[in-house]
């Protein structure tokens, strides 16, 4: 495994850096406060391809590999966590599933408006009974013809009110002997009769951003429109959260080093006793941790991007990954706001927002004590890694950057 990253990587890392500092970072803290998501954001990231960075040419895509999605989404949320979150529904939890699972057909009409930045896309599993047990959801999909009649609800929905497409999971076998066996995956549109959205106020972080209700009364998906066969909706959907979970990782990773570098700036001009606080020892400990938090993240995650790029299965990496860059990121946060004192208590500076903003990401995407107990299960040889039927495939530079 090669850490050195290319010049394409570096040029996609820093395209993204650019932006986020340029037109993110400025006005970021107001979009914040008013707790609403610049309506800008979305069509600025599809004009600058980063709605579609590691998706084939010939889907409409960048045509990058996984490793600068991991790269893409820790300068996303260098600037802000909102940002990293499109990227997690939009391409982590709906385009790639799209790419892994969906037929030709589906990604011409889904997968490319998606990767053009045309359409946006969200990822329907939570509901309001049904978070860490997915198993138990109660969204329901009986076969009529050709077609499936959709009803249920779907809760904390990230861009509900902003997405063209959603990929549903619903139950079509409730008599299965396993729940999570009765499960299927369904492409949905904001315009299908029946549909209706709505956004979630009051958040303890991530203000800027879109997160709301997804619900589905007599909804007709035609038969089309299912993703996988009858059966596979569970297995799609942590397929999904495989790829989900490395830009949540990724993502924790760029909050880190945002505390560090705020931190380390602010020891150095902040004086007391005389000196710059960077010289007291309880501080230099503070900013020493922050270091090693965000490159055992940034290790963790590059081994997952290198395997995904493998085409190798990477549940249990991506896990780890995820744990523990999450958990730190709140940590970080924590430190940068002692570092800074009072200050860090106010919003004249960023760090109350990260630490509000971090908070999400250990109990999204498989809360840390789910993490936890998964990777005990593959230390005690109670879980392995089984092929799915259709694996996330290898990165192949020709193909990704090849024509249609």
């Amino acid at each position: 495994m090669d850490f050195s990253l290319n010049e394409e990587q570096r040029e996609a890392q820093k395209m993204v850096r650019d932006f986020v500092q340029k037109e993110v970072m400025p006005d970021i803290g107001e979009w914040d406060r008013k707790q609403e998501m610049n309506p800008s954001i979305l069509p600025r990231m599809g004009e600058l391809g980063i709605l579609g960075i590691c998706i084939p040419v010939r889907y409409g895509g960048q045509g990058f590999d996984y490793i600068t999605l991991g790269l893409v989404c820790e300068e996303l949320e260098r600037g802000d966590t909102t940002l990293r979150v499109v990227m997690s529904v939009h391409m982590g939890l709906n385009s790639l599933a799209l790419l892994q699972w969906g037929t030709e057909e589906q990604k011409q009409r889904f997968l490319v408006p998606q990767a053009r930045g045309e359409k946006y896309a969200a990822f329907c599993l939570t509901e309001p009974n049904a978070g860490s047990d997915a198993a138990a959801l109660q969204t329901t999909a009986r076969k009529v013809g050709n077609k499936y009649i959709l009803n249920g609800e779907k809760m904390w929905i990230s861009l509900a009110s902003k997405a063209h497409h959603f990929l549903v999971v619903a139950r079509t076998d409730p008599n299965a002997p396993k729940p999570s066996a009765g499960l299927t995956a369904f492409i949905v549109t904001s315009d299908m009769p029946g549909v209706t959205t709505g956004d979630i106020h009051g958040k303890l972080g991530v203000r800027a951003g879109s997160t709301g209700w997804v619900k589905m009364e007599n909804v007709e998906v035609p038969e089309e429109n299912r993703l996988g066969e009858e059966g596979e909706g569970f297995k799609i959907a942590m397929s999904c959260l495989d790829n989900g979970r490395y830009t949540v990782a990724a993502g924790a990773t760029g909050l880190i080093r945002a505390c560090l570098e705020e931190s380390v700036n602010y020891a150095l001009e902040r004086e007391t006793f005389g000196k710059p606080i960077a010289h007291h020892q309880l501080v230099k400990q503070k900013i020493a941790w922050m270091r090693q938090w965000y490159d055992t993240s940034w290790l963790l995650v590059m081994r997952a991007g290198w395997m995904k790029n493998q085409g190798v299965r990477n549940t249990r990496e991506t896990s780890l990954a995820k744990w523990y860059a999450t958990d730190h990121s709140v940590k970080a946060a924590l430190e940068a706001v002692q570092v800074f004192g009072a200050y860090g208590y106010s919003d004249e500076y960023p760090v109350e927002r990260y630490l509000r903003n971090s908070k999400g990401a250990v109990i999204y995407e498989g809360t840390s004590e789910i993490h936890t107990l998964m990777q005990a299960d593959y230390a005690l040889g109670f879980r392995e890694d089984r092929p799915l039927r259709c694996e996330l495939p290898a990165y192949d530079a020709e193909f990704w950057q090849a024509e249609a």
